[in-house]
């Protein structure tokens, strides 16, 4: 498997203990009810975070993503923000993690008394589970860099899906990347409804031409926070940037390429539609130094 969210193997996440609604327990016997709203009908929302040397990056922002978008779907968590924090801590604790750990805390609207998509039909608070594994990326993906394929699934505007909201949901995304796997690259490349350069699948893209950075508006791609802090490290460190509508004539034309997310942070793009670059250029170096100084690495 190859993409920005390709792991390395390790042995020890087969003895993890996963936190559900308040109990630890074995990952063999974590398990939900098929009558959970996140099984019926992806109704959910979810957050990953990344634990380095005992820090938990940008924690305040991650949580306050996570309770952003249970507003906006009108669920509630039955918890505090500290307590969900809280949680996130016992989780690492448990499992005696401190470094190159990646947690998926993920929220549902918990049971319903029959399998459908009202909420109203929910008979219970909500499902909250912490995942928390030892999983860092190959060195290789970052030597190597991506190949991206431009997929016919679009973005949609806020008005019909809003791609900021982590939502369980995520059919479009999946069918995006399969149609890239299936077509030889490793993760897809997303306009949005009017053909302009918006995401990838999983991840945020950022291109570089003449030395200047480019990414997209962002009212149509995921709202995310590694993303944030790139725009801010380019700011800071006097780095032209320019958010905005960019089409695939300006990508096919750009030096370097890269995606960001929690997970990898930085990763560099080899080709885009065939069309080879330099995996790790001048720009795109320097901003992953950059960010890993900021994070700790």
């Amino acid at each position: 498997m190859a993409g920005s969210q390709d792991i390395a193997a390790d042995a020890r996440n087969a003895r993890v203990k996963v936190w559900i609604n308040g109990t630890l327990v074995p990952r063999a016997k974590a398990m939900v009810s098929v009558f959970d709203g996140g099984f019926i009908a992806g109704d959910g929302v979810w957050e990953g975070f990344r634990l380095v040397g005992g820090r938990l990056l940008f924690a305040d922002a991650h949580i306050a993503r996570l309770f952003q978008g249970a507003r906006a779907i009108d669920l509630d968590i039955g918890m505090t923000r500290a307590e969900v924090l809280a949680a996130i801590e016992a989780t690492c604790r448990a499992n005696r993690m401190t470094d190159g750990v990646h947690i998926r805390l993920m929220v549902t609207r918990g049971l319903k008394s029959t399998p459908s998509q009202d909420p109203r039909q929910a008979i219970g608070p909500a499902t909250v589970v912490v995942v928390a594994e030892h999983k860092m990326p190959p060195a290789s993906l970052y030597e190597t860099g991506l190949a991206l394929l431009t997929s016919t699934f679009r973005c949609t505007r806020a008005d019909q899906f809003d791609m900021r909201l982590n939502s369980h949901s995520r059919l479009n995304l999946i069918m995006a990347l399969i149609q890239a796997y299936k077509a030889g690259a490793d993760e897809a490349l997303m306009l949005d409804d009017r053909g302009f350069v918006a995401t990838c699948n999983a991840t945020n893209f950022f291109f570089v031409r003449d030395g200047e950075v480019y990414t997209s508006s962002g009212t149509s791609c995921f709202n995310g926070i590694t993303r944030g802090k790139v725009i801010d490290l380019c700011r800071t460190h006097e780095i032209r940037l320019h958010q905005g509508d960019h089409t695939l004539l300006d990508v096919y034309n750009a030096d370097e390429a890269f995606v960001t997310g929690t997970f990898a942070g930085l990763v560099p793009v080899r080709a885009i539609d065939g069309r080879g670059m330099l995996p790790g250029g001048k720009v795109t170096a320097r901003l992953t130094g950059l960010y890993r100084a900021l994070v700790g690495l």
